[in-house]
């Protein structure tokens, strides 16, 4: 079976599902249906599929044609098709690796915004001020490509930078894009604070959760501690006078949030509770994805939060990502240019997908 057939074959029950699924919602009631929003969600998800595989049955006829017409005996025509051919060809293949990613891709939460935590590792004051770098690199990645960027809770580190950061990114493919990012970051530099030039090693971890809709997981009252308490560091002298602080304690599990980067306390609380839903649902996703380790220990978005993915090389101006062993220019990744790492990437786990086929 060749490449053709297996998007064939795959669009044809993608077909069928969006079928269903307009079926189902004419059936339901916006208003009252839990799994009403759920829908919308998967009918815009295939729609993502079906649509460039519209342009893309197009696009092969057209360069059929224009194959042909190249061998014409009119010379002009047959120039003139020639000319056609490689944009063509170029196009066809954009489109085709865009749809393989999709088609292939077996994670049902792909679509939806991330939340992204990032945490200082060895290193101290150093790998605080990484944090700091790697949550600019991102927020300007994410200003490239037209997402937002919501800050969720930061600690501070006396040195400055943050013992770690969290916040939510919202946009077209962020999730998707973004969970290549999941792992250890390595940076190799001379701190600001070494006197005799010595290159030092520091750390931090990435973790990427889709965000979750109250819908998708519910949270038990009877299961929350919430608290309410003073907000700590620095924000002017409105900060300590009232109590809009908030900290959130899963009893079961024993998973807790703190929030205190708005002085509305129901803001915080609305934060708080968004993100230990990520978190919970993250372990359950986690879980599920773990009954398919042998398949995915070949592929570059394995989700594993201790793997090294990357190290940030300042004396050598390089960034290089250990999953597939290519380098990049630490200039180009400070300025959020990222499209080319993620690209790498996603041509490297579409290849080791195809290969699982």
């Amino acid at each position: 079976m060749n490449l053709v057939e297996i998007l064939r074959e795959r669009i044809q029950k993608m077909e069928r599902r969006r079928t269903e699924i307009e079926n189902a919602i004419s059936k339901q009631d916006a208003a009252k249906s839990p799994g009403y929003a759920s829908l919308l969600r998967e009918l815009g998800a295939v729609g993502k599929i079906l649509d460039p595989w519209q342009e893309y049955a197009s696009t092969a006829e057209q360069l059929s044609e224009a194959r042909e017409l190249a061998e014409s005996k009119d010379g002009e025509i047959a120039e003139l098709a020639l000319e056609e051919v490689p944009d063509l060809e170029a196009r066809l293949l954009e489109l085709e690796n865009g749809i393989l990613d999709r088609v292939l891709d077996d994670d049902p939460d792909a679509d939806k915004p991330a939340i992204v935590e990032i945490r200082a590792g060895t290193g101290g004051g150093e790998a605080a001020l990484f944090v700091s770098d790697l949550f600019r690199i991102y927020s300007k990645f994410a200003d490239n490509q037209g997402w937002k960027v919501e800050l969720l809770e930061t600690t501070d580190s006396d040195s400055g930078g943050f013992k770690e950061i969290f916040f939510k990114v919202k946009g077209e493919d962020a999730f998707r894009l973004m969970r290549y990012e999941i792992g250890g970051h390595r940076v190799q530099r001379v701190p600001a604070t070494e006197s005799q030039g010595r290159i030092h090693t520091s750390a931090a971890t990435v973790a990427v959760m889709p965000e979750v809709e109250e819908t998708d997981f519910v949270l038990k009252p009877e299961d929350l501690e919430i608290t309410a308490m003073r907000s700590s560091g620095p924000g002017g002298q409105s900060v300590n006078k009232t109590s809009s602080a908030i900290r959130v304690v899963h009893i079961p599990t024993g998973e807790t949030v703190k929030c205190q980067v708005e002085k509305s306390q129901l803001r915080n609380k609305e934060r708080a509770l968004g993100l230990l839903r990520a978190r919970l649902y993250e372990k359950e996703r986690m879980e599920r994805l773990a009954k398919e380790a042998e398949m995915r220990k070949s592929q570059v978005g394995s989700g594993d939060r201790s793997q090294r993915i990357r190290t940030y090389n300042w004396p050598q101006n390089r960034v290089t990502d250990h999953r597939i062993g290519s380098n990049f220019s630490l200039e180009q990744v400070l300025e959020g240019k990222l499209s080319s790492v993620f690209e790498a990437l996603q041509r490297a786990d579409r290849e080791a997908k195809l290969a699982s086929l």
